[in-house]
């Protein structure tokens, strides 16, 4: 079932992707030099993301104003994840792992050069403990939702601090 979960989120990315250099063709634009995430954002407000590994929580403000709160798993005994603050360096809907046997990481906000990400997980259950290889994991509606929030602000406005 995780194989064919896998190759039905590659379909899906593959699918949208192609879509997309469709409607870019016929607009005249050339598909490969368009990255269709803004730095910017369409709404004001700086976001600061903070991680706290030793209560596995995060805690997201917009302009000083706690807007959401989330259970997490950070890197487990050999696979830390990095503390210090960050930006967000990229954000992808779906990415797979390279490193980890193309294992899915659904709304991924990438914060170091390293590939540390912020990212769904379906391993819910180990929410709330170190479990992963490094990245931050949220359930998959909590990502979705910080992925968007993200988003509509823009990277430039997006801080994280891992303590």
């Amino acid at each position: 079932m995780f194989s064919l979960t896998n190759r039905l989120f590659r379909l899906a990315a593959v699918l949208k992707m192609a879509f997309a250099a469709v409607v870019l063709s016929a607009a005249g634009v050339q598909a490969a030099a368009v990255d269709v995430r803004s730095n910017i954002g369409t709404e004001p407000g700086k976001i600061v993301i903070e991680i706290d590994k030793r209560t596995q929580r995060m805690t997201v403000t917009v302009d000083g104003e706690k807007r959401m709160s989330f259970r997490v798993s950070t890197g487990k005994a050999g696979f830390e994840t990095p503390r210090g603050g960050f930006r967000v360096l990229s954000l992808k809907e779906m990415h797979y792992s390279r490193k980890y046997d193309n294992a899915p990481m659904p709304h991924s906000i990438f914060f170091t050069k390293n590939g540390h990400a912020i990212h769904a997980t379906s391993a819910v259950g180990r929410l709330g403990r170190p479990a992963s290889h490094g990245c931050v994991r949220l359930a998959p509606k909590d990502a979705a939702a910080l992925f968007a929030l993200v988003e509509r602000h823009g990277m430039r406005n997006t801080s994280i601090r891992v303590v």
